[in-house]
């Protein structure tokens, strides 16, 4: 139990740098627009080759997992981002960042998804969503680390210094996991069945069109896309409706998005009391509901405190809502769990850069009210769907105490 307890821990600490090291370039663009003399515009392809590097190698990820062991991945991927952060850190040019900052989305994606891969294998389902809670308050705090770090270090030590402290994390933190990992006989990968075919694309999208095949696995993929475009899509622009709808300067936008971590932070620490009292059916109505009444707030409020409180109420929702999902995406294809957390994740993020695109069309025609408006009404429909399919106490219909598929 200590040495479950003490993976968890290390494992918590990767997936903050992971977090951190998505969002530590968002406050740098303008530093690195002066500094390789690009247009501010151009400067955010660092953001986006970040993204779009992490997505699509959710699918690889998976499969890698399951046949040569989870922990063993998510060390190798954290080296691996010490090693691309090094390389940012040092870029002689903005061709040689981008190419990095790509490389290291390409590292980290093997962090996060295949943590909650390994609880889903390693915690009975009964006490998955409270640990799977303490995962989350790492990415959130690396979320938050991230944005303020970056924004410190660019004004007081400069980029790179920023850049270079990420490095030395995940080298720390992939030395501290391998050797715990070593420790305790944690690196092997899961046995393979007798006559187990070897590794091969084809074999790779047979089995994913097999898990998609499995009624349960598309509606949990479906609904992850479409949360991630409802609630995700409009978080992007709560900026620029504080700075355009409040009159708030971007630095002030930018802290009181903080209050939306907090709120994630705060649903960490009464997690395992809410799921006591309400049950996962409940944290779906609430936190569907806490995100619909933030989005409605950060539209209509007539003062920016209510605003604010908003943004509060919608991390709150948000998280309750999404740990439900996470939860059931641990546990969609026991068999084959790395490929469906990392294709949960993948499909994620496809609903995220899906609703950003949607909500920027809407933005540029000055309809974020009425866009936020609609996006709220989309969360609670998706917290009734999601609620009807789970059960009240911490379980889904046909799974046994240990998490399998009965």
């Amino acid at each position: 139990m200590t040495s479950s307890l003490t993976m968890l821990r290390l494992i918590s600490l990767a997936a903050f740098c992971s977090m951190a090291s998505m969002r530590v370039c968002d406050p740098m663009l303008v530093a690195l627009s002066l500094e390789y003399q690009v247009t501010t515009g151009d400067a955010s392809a660092v953001i986006a080759a970040f993204a779009v590097a992490y997505g699509v190698l959710q699918l690889v990820y998976g499969p890698l997992g399951d046949r040569v062991g989870k922990v063993r991945v998510i060390i190798g991927a954290t080296a691996a981002c010490a090693v691309f952060s090094a390389v940012t850190a040092l870029a002689p040019s903005f061709t040689v960042l981008v190419v990095a900052r790509a490389a290291m989305g390409a590292a980290a994606a093997g962090i996060i998804p295949l943590s909650m891969a390994w609880i889903g294998d390693e915690v009975a389902y009964e006490q998955r969503q409270e640990t799977l809670a303490r995962l989350m308050v790492a990415t959130v705090t690396g979320m938050m680390a991230g944005q303020w770090f970056g924004g410190f270090a660019t004004e007081v030590l400069g980029w790179r210094a920023a850049l270079g402290a990420l490095a030395l994390a995940f080298f720390t933190a992939a030395v501290l996991l391998l050797r715990h990992a070593r420790a305790i006989g944690a690196l092997g990968g899961a046995p393979l069945p007798p006559g187990a075919p070897a590794f091969s694309l084809a074999n790779y999208l047979a089995g994913t069109m097999a898990l998609l095949r499995v009624a349960r696995v598309r509606w949990v993929l479906a609904v992850v896309a479409i949360e991630g475009a409802l609630a995700f899509g409009t978080l992007a622009f709560v900026p620029a409706r504080m700075v355009d709808g409040f009159g708030l300067s971007a630095a002030a936008a930018g802290g009181v998005m903080v209050l939306y971590g907090v709120g994630g932070l705060i649903y960490s620490v009464f997690a395992r009391r809410w799921l006591a009292a309400l049950g996962e059916q409940g944290l779906a109505l609430l936190g569907a509901a806490l995100v619909g009444v933030g989005l409605l707030s950060l539209a209509w409020a007539p003062a920016v405190a209510w605003a604010m409180l908003g943004c509060f109420l919608a991390g709150i929702g948000f998280y309750m809502l999404h740990n439900t999902l996470q939860v059931q995406a641990t546990q969609m294809a026991p068999q084959a769990r790395g490929t469906a957390v990392t294709l949960f994740a993948c499909l994620l993020f496809l609903g995220q850069s899906t609703g950003v695109l949607i909500v920027a069309f809407s933005v540029d025609r000055g309809w974020i009210p009425p866009v936020f408006t609609a996006a709220a009404a989309g969360i609670v429909v998706l917290g009734w769907l999601i609620s009807r399919r789970v059960q009240a106490r911490g379980g889904v219909a046909g799974v046994g105490a240990q998490g399998v598929a009965l």
